[in-house]
């Protein structure tokens, strides 16, 4: 009989399991406070979505603007100049040859 706990000792560590319990339970409530609601959640995810989509095409366009640079440069510098140097070195090389 010594080894059993007195009716005071139960009640205490009954009290102390539900002190756990409420602690817990707060906790919890204090968590669920902090999470996002689904429906923000989705128009949050929607958001950058469109966000991603947007920048993307944006980065698309600015390749294709690049492209435009590069053949307008060899277009407007590099042609003309090979057409003003290649005519000079031809008479060069046929002036050195006679």
């Amino acid at each position: 009989m010594a080894d059993e706990p007195t009716l005071g000792e139960i009640v205490r560590r009954f009290e102390d399991r539900l002190t756990d319990v409420r602690d817990d339970i707060q906790q919890l409530g204090t968590r669920i406070d902090r999470k996002v609601s689904q429906d923000v959640y989705d128009l949050r995810h929607e958001a950058l979505s469109s966000r991603v989509a947007t920048l993307e095409s944006l980065r698309e366009k600015d390749a294709d603007r690049l492209v435009a640079t590069r053949r307008w440069l060899i277009g407007a510098v590099v042609v003309p100049l090979i057409g003003v140097l290649l005519p000079v070195i031809i008479m060069l090389a046929r002036g050195a040859g006679s």
